[in-house]
């Protein structure tokens, strides 16, 4: 894009947002908007999203297929995904949309998680990811923290969540396999609190189940956590906020490309916040299939 010829951007508004909310990025008189999705990529420059993480899952199928820029303005609860393009704030965002309308060429290609159901009776398509997505005990924190008031869910609702779902959630045997050169190979078949595959580091508003994530590396970082007692895993997971379950017994980490997860009985499967489907499931890396706008 050259810095001379007018932007034309479109603006997803999320739940709680508004036309308000456009204000700090029209600061540019010359940029043409229109609210929605563009029809086709010859249509738009950029897609400004103004919303968290379910927001973006939502609308995620559309923008692989315009392959147009993508800024997020972080008005989600959790708000994962911007923070690992390093967008903390309205501020953030504004700072980079203004560079990017000025030419500057701040975007960048990044991979995305692919969710297949394998169960054939299944009506689901793939589903794309942005964050992490899982299978277990995270399934039903995030059904919970959904349940609650909109402000209450940005303000620890996922962390709130958690002893309940201790109190009714049953470990079951999960089996992982993953591909290799050789096929497919066992990892694990054990009872399994949860099983977690990451394209970011974070996801519930901050809690670093996949710290060594990479959003260009081509890899899922595959997050398990095996049979444990009720306090012990009370326990794990203030340590998850900061990155530091790896070395904990019972947990195990691994990165491949392709994984596939399946329980005796279907399992929810969740990501990004959002529900998903039921296993069986396959679950890959999807390489630069998003561009963003970045800080």
């Amino acid at each position: 894009m050259c810095s001379n010829a007018p932007v034309r951007a479109a603006a997803i508004l999320g739940l709680g947002s508004s036309e308000r909310d456009l204000k700090p990025f029209e600061r540019n008189r010359a940029i043409d908007w229109q609210i929605g999705l563009p029809a086709n990529s010859s249509d738009a420059d950029a897609v400004l999203i103004f919303g968290g993480d379910g927001t973006i899952h939502r609308h995620l199928a559309q923008l692989v297929r315009l392959q147009l820029p993508v800024l997020v303005i972080p008005r989600g609860s959790g708000n994962d995904f911007a923070r690992a393009l390093k967008l903390h704030s309205t501020k953030d965002s504004g700072s980079a949309w203004d560079a990017f309308a000025s030419g500057l060429g701040n975007v960048r290609t990044i991979d995305l998680g692919l969710i297949t159901p394998l169960d054939p009776a299944s009506n689901n398509s793939p589903r794309h990811f942005c964050c992490v997505g899982g299978v277990g005990l995270d399934t039903e924190i995030a059904r919970r923290a959904n349940r609650l008031p909109r402000w209450l869910r940005g303000h620890g609702g996922y962390a709130m969540s958690v002893p309940g779902a201790l109190l009714r959630f049953a470990v079951r045997p999960i089996r992982i396999h993953f591909a290799n050169a050789d096929g497919w190979q066992l990892r694990s078949d054990q009872p399994t609190v949860l099983a977690a595959f990451a394209n970011t580091p974070a996801y519930g508003g901050g809690m670093k189940i996949a710290p060594r994530a990479s959003m260009d590396d081509g890899q899922l970082d595959v997050c398990l956590v095996t049979d444990m007692n009720s306090l012990k895993l009370f326990c794990l997971f203030p340590t998850i906020y900061f990155g530091r379950h790896l070395n904990i017994p019972r947990v195990e980490y691994f990165q491949a490309h392709k994984i596939r997860v399946e329980t005796d009985a279907p399992a929810d499967v969740y990501a990004d916040g959002e529900y998903v489907c039921r296993t069986p499931i396959e679950v890959t890396i999807e390489s630069n299939a998003l561009r963003v706008i970045t800080a």
